[in-house]
């Protein structure tokens, strides 16, 4: 694939739709299955099994935890269980949250930063068996 394919592969991905087509819903990537096939969950907690559509094939990077747009219309005729297609990847997800069709269930968590709860022992020693004494 050229230089050129996969620049314009890659900014297609970066704007969001305008509306979103009957069939079409965002889901959050929950496992890579190979062979371009992944496992995905919609906003109404289903899980579905869909398919990289092939101009992302090799271009585009699917991680888990992340945002994908399917389109479950395309595999109704399919007698497999392929449940639905990736059509876009969400890469800046601060502009697709502004879009209306974002869905509720998928609301970004925040920590607050000043919490009283304990202070983190990761990257610390344990305390030692002399403080005891």
């Amino acid at each position: 694939m050229s230089r050129r394919k996969i620049r314009n592969t890659a900014e297609e991905t970066l704007s969001p739709p305008d509306a979103l087509s009957p069939g079409q819903t965002i889901a959050r990537v929950i496992k890579a299955q190979g062979k371009d096939l992944y496992s995905v969950q919609t906003p109404d907690g289903t899980d579905l099994l869909v398919e990289l559509e092939a101009r992302f094939r090799g271009t585009i990077f699917v991680k888990r935890g992340g945002y994908v747009l399917i389109d479950t219309n395309p595999t109704t005729d399919r007698a497999n269980k392929i449940q639905g297609e990736i059509i876009n990847i969400v890469r800046d997800e601060k502009t697709w949250r502004k879009e209306s069709y974002w869905p509720a269930q998928f609301v970004k968590k925040t920590v607050p930063v000043d919490s009283d709860e304990e202070e983190s022992l990761v990257g610390k020693m344990p305390p030692s068996d002399d403080e005891d004494d």
